[in-house]
């Protein structure tokens, strides 16, 4: 499964961005897709992830209510509706897969995801 993400930008504080990632080869439509970022000097952190039906998304309490992510599966896309961004939200935005689900306790780690893509830069400027 190849994953190609897409969308990233500089921004203003307040600004709002949307990301799009497609998968393609392999099986579509993976059971997780996610969407996880890592800034510079820091671990890869968690951002959101959706099942393939779409219902319960999960996110980090950092974005909550700020990101919504979404997924197409008639397209095999995810994306991630960015609103009210702020400088903290600057990093490389990944969009990792599993053709499996993941359970609860495990979204979190990147380890858990088996397929990544390149990353889209996303700078937030104060």
């Amino acid at each position: 499964v190849q994953l190609q993400a897409s969308g990233g930008g500089l921004v203003q504080t307040g600004g709002s961005l949307r990301l799009s990632c497609v998968a393609s080869g392999g099986t579509s439509n993976p059971q997780a897709m996610a969407w996880f970022r890592q800034a510079p000097g820091k671990e890869r952190e968690f951002v959101a992830v959706i099942r393939r039906r779409g219902d319960r998304p999960y996110y980090a309490d950092s974005v909550k209510g700020r990101f919504t992510i979404s997924r197409d599966n008639a397209k095999n896309t995810v994306s991630l509706q960015m609103i009210n961004l702020k400088p903290e939200d600057t990093a490389v935005y990944y969009c990792p897969a599993n053709l499996n689900s993941i359970i609860l306790s495990s979204i979190y780690a990147p380890r858990n995801y088996n397929y990544w893509g390149q990353g889209t830069q996303v700078t937030v400027s104060s």
